[in-house]
């Protein structure tokens, strides 16, 4: 017997001499193998047996998807569908499909999923990214991956970051978004709570909208209704891309949008990055008009003048103003973010994790901008499991700046997960969790009181299980 083994067997003297031989060896042999039977069993049928208490994760190697469903969480305040992927040896992975996004994205793949290995990350994200499309239809190849990462995080007993190449802080900084006001001075107040707070970084909203009821303002007004920003019926204002609506803004109101803003950064103070975000839906000659009149106002950066698509005009932009351009909570895979970056069309990148296309993918578009000179925001608006997967992302990617944070006002939105400190979000920032994949379970109790109406946890999802299409994109 080598020596490996008979230190693994070696029993302390006191409890030989508290113990009687025979029954020493009697117990032994009850448990499935006798001492005597070492001698003529292979090295792993014996640490089979001397580990069989052990509490082990899993094997990895033999790790399979069985099962794929989902619970929908809603006024978080945005609906978020939240997938579990389970395996044969009952470990499982949590991941969320984008705010907004059905979970139809997610369940689409189960099909494609069922049998793999979720260790193999890589492999199965190659196999389902073909069914994922820019902004809310990546939704369920991004829940999926997140998954993966937390499944084989807990599969190997160490957090998801680790498997993606080690962390580069210890906290991630996030940054807040604010309810909004008409009146400055009041806007102003709520973004100071945030600082006091322990916030280091601000985002505020302002644009047309605030000009939905002044006269000689907005030119073309009349034929957009400004105030509705985010309508979604095919043809409105909402859905209509900026170059479009052909609306311009007066001096008149320029001037306006602009004291708004210089009363807020008054109040607020210049120590704190403030950052700006939904301005309206306006061409390129009219957002460099606004971006040269805030100048003085030295904000973080504009975000999403044009839609991301037009990687002209938001190269014309970032050349005609000071101010920092960003764009791209929208953009699906690695691809276009590297149009953008080549051109030199924006100074910073602001990826959505849960649309980018998962962890990795992420932080490889965090690692070209880096090679680029361009930093990284990113955007998040969902539940803490998505924020988690954030949370990994953004440790482990270098240039990495803040992450968002849309529910800083929601008193239960932490009570969803357990298995993590609380608060998960103290002084502005969120600890890197050590514990095995993302670090987090869901409080069944509490995920159970803000599902969707109608929709039960979890729920099982064999109208799912078959595939019924070719995918193979070529001949």
């Amino acid at each position: 017997m080598n020596k490996y083994l008979q230190n693994l067997l070696k029993v302390p003297q006191k409890t030989v001499a508290n113990s009687n031989r025979r029954d020493f060896i009697q117990k032994a042999s009850l448990g499935g193998l006798s001492l005597g039977a070492f001698a003529n069993s292979s090295i792993e049928e014996t640490l089979e047996y001397s580990t069989q208490k052990v509490n082990k994760y899993s094997k990895p190697a033999d790790l399979k998807i069985t099962d794929l469903r989902v619970v929908e969480i809603v006024d978080a305040p945005m609906p978020c569908p939240v997938i579990r992927i389970d395996t044969n040896q009952g470990i499982y992975g949590l991941g969320e499909v984008r705010d907004h996004a059905s979970p139809k994205y997610a369940l689409f793949l189960k099909s494609r999923l069922l049998g793999e290995n979720p260790c193999n990350v890589d492999r199965v994200f190659k196999k389902i990214k073909q069914f994922g499309g820019h902004s809310r239809q990546a939704g369920g190849v991004c829940a999926v991956e997140m998954a993966l990462w937390d499944l084989a995080g807990k599969a190997y007993n160490v957090p998801a970051y680790q498997l993606v190449g080690g962390k580069f802080r210890d906290r991630v900084r996030m940054y807040a978004d604010t309810t909004g006001s008409d009146d400055p001075v009041e806007y102003a107040k709520r973004m100071k709570a945030r600082v006091d707070q322990g916030f280091t970084f601000l985002k505020m909203d302002f644009g047309i909208q605030m000009l939905k009821d002044e006269k000689n303002m907005v030119i073309n007004r009349g034929m957009n209704d400004i105030g509705k920003q985010w309508d979604r019926k095919f043809g409105s204002y909402g859905s209509t891309a900026h170059p479009f609506t052909r609306i311009q803004i007066t001096d008149a109101g320029l001037e306006k949008i602009v004291d708004y803003v210089r009363q807020v950064r008054d109040i607020v103070g210049y120590e704190v990055p403030l950052a700006a975000d939904h301005f309206g839906h306006f061409d390129t000659n009219e957002a460099i008009r606004l971006g040269n009149a805030l100048e003085p106002y030295r904000l973080a950066y504009l975000e999403d003048l044009v839609p991301w698509q037009y990687m002209d005009k938001w190269k014309q932009i970032t050349h005609a103003i000071n101010t920092p351009t960003l764009t791209g909570e929208d953009i699906y895979l690695k691809e276009e973010f590297i149009k953008l970056i080549d051109a030199q069309a924006i100074d910073m990148i602001h990826p959505d994790l849960a649309s980018s296309g998962g962890i990795l993918e992420t932080k490889k578009i965090g690692d070209y901008a880096e090679e680029n000179g361009i930093p990284m925001m990113m955007h998040f608006a969902g539940t803490p499991v998505s924020l988690m997967a954030n949370v990994h992302c953004a440790a482990a990617t270098q240039n990495f700046i803040a992450l968002e944070h849309h529910s800083v006002d929601i008193p239960w939105w932490e009570d969803l997960v357990t298995g993590i400190d609380k608060p998960i979000v103290q002084d502005g920032h969120v600890v890197v969790p050590d514990k095995p994949g993302l670090g987090v379970e869901l409080n069944e109790d509490v995920v159970k009181k803000h599902m969707r109406k109608g929709t039960k946890y979890f729920a099982p999802t064999e109208e799912w299980n078959t595939v019924d299409s070719a995918d193979r994109l070529w001949s």
